[in-house]
């Protein structure tokens, strides 16, 4: 999982943000008196029990211009051309028929949504479930390597495992500039689905709204003069969740498979973020006095629990809900977030301030030594952790819940530790 916020502006003042951090201070993040749990437990095995097929995301890769510079992560994740010109997935698909996308009109509100606001804005979105471990349509080979396995095509229904089965549900959201198909997100979402889930993810297409990267003074310049386009991006994100979940849960294909009562979420770096703002968190939008002001985006009740790994909490000069994360202030949506303790882009110092305002179930996992980004030798521990938690949250498995109470860490892979609990 690349592509977080890597190589952002956010990112080139993390020296600021390290100078910085600790100002401002957050509530008590434990009871006091309390001890840290300490039982090890067992990774999952990876993946689980169930094969994993994909929604219809079939694409003309024959589009993308590779002389001009072009590949298709730049459509995936809406890099616009060097002439300006708009790209998106829906520019490659195929068969938009039988592709599932969502639209989302943003509301007229100028503070949130900056220039975008009243304007309607489409989010492919892909679908990946438990299937028949004899399902015979064969995986999708993408132009990357990677593969959407036993993915629809034309207007065929999906294959469950189960057909009388209604399923949980984790609405995805990926990080800043990247996408479902970009990066190893194909291979998260396959996990989640391994293990019963009807896994959601909307490409988001960031980069349609705020590029962030500042590669010459005059483009820093030009991203100061457009900060309002960050906050949209921010804002429109969960809305692109939220409209997925309703496209899914309404389509007749679907509807009759899922369980409207077991849906979580699962956001890394600014899908973290999203998270909180489907939870009703308030967003900065003022930038220049350190996040005096924060506004409300959403509030999804249908979202039961959320799992953030390198959850962007924002920097110590800019928290993403308000000055000192107040933003998050009475916020009940249980939650579960990942960290590295080296990690600048999104540190673990303004994850801990904000968690400790959360009022529902709260756990803050320390990866210590972990940067931003996916960090390979804790795979078994991140999505032990995020699984063990989800099934506990969204599920409501009395068992599971039990040893959530208990757990320290998990046996092998990196160092974890729990640091809220």
């Amino acid at each position: 999982m690349n592509g977080f916020l890597q190589g952002t502006l956010l990112a080139a003042l993390s020296g600021i943000a390290l100078t910085l951090a600790g100002c401002g201070g957050g509530g008590s993040s434990n009871p006091p008196g309390a001890s840290a749990p300490t039982a090890v437990v067992q990774p999952l095995p990876l993946p689980g029990p169930y094969a994993v097929a994909c929604s219809n995301v079939v694409q003309n890769f024959n589009l993308v211009d590779v002389g001009a510079g072009e590949d298709v992560e730049s459509y995936w994740e809406g890099m616009p051309s060097d002439n300006g010109m708009p790209r998106y997935a829906t520019d490659l698909l195929a068969d938009p028929d039988n592709t599932l996308i969502a639209t989302v009109t943003a509301p007229q509100d100028s503070n949130l949504y900056g220039s975008f606001a009243g304007q309607n804005v489409a989010f492919v979105v892909l679908a990946c479930y438990p299937t028949t471990a004899d399902n015979p349509r064969p995986d999708y080979p993408l132009p990357t390597g990677k593969m959407v396995p036993h993915m629809q095509t034309g207007s065929d229904a999906p294959l469950f495992a189960d057909p009388s089965a209604r399923h949980p549900v984790v609405a995805f959201s990926h990080g800043y500039s990247g996408s479902p198909l970009s990066s190893d997100y194909i291979s998260a979402l396959s996990i989640f689905a391994s293990y019963g889930y009807v896994v959601i993810a909307p490409f988001h297409g960031d980069l349609r709204f705020s590029v962030l990267k500042i590669e010459d003074l005059r483009a820093a310049i030009d991203l100061g003069l457009h900060l309002s386009d960050f906050t949209a991006l921010q804002a429109l994100r969960p809305l692109s969740i939220s409209a997925a979940l309703d496209l899914v849960l309404a389509h007749p294909q679907w509807q009759g498979h899922i369980d409207v009562t077991q849906i979580g979420g699962f956001g890394a770096s600014m899908g973290g973020e999203t998270m909180m703002l489907l939870g009703g968190a308030g967003l900065t939008t003022s930038y220049f006095d350190f996040g005096l002001s924060w506004n409300q985006v959403t509030r999804d009740p249908r979202i039961k629990a959320a799992v953030g790994y390198v959850p962007y909490f924002g920097q110590p000069f800019l928290p993403a809900f308000g000055r000192d994360q107040h933003g998050l202030d009475g916020i009940n949506l249980p939650f579960l977030g990942i960290s590295g303790t080296a990690d600048t882009t999104a540190p673990i110092i303004e994850t801990k301030i904000g968690m400790s305002r959360l009022t529902g179930t709260r756990r803050l996992v320390a990866l210590s030594g972990v940067e931003h980004g996916f960090d390979l030798a804790s795979t078994n521990d991140i999505l032990t952790w995020t699984l063990t938690f989800l099934d506990a949250e969204v599920r409501g498995n009395p068992a599971t819940q039990k040893q959530l109470s208990t757990m320290g860490s998990v046996a092998g892979g990196g160092d974890d530790s729990v640091v809220i609990f």
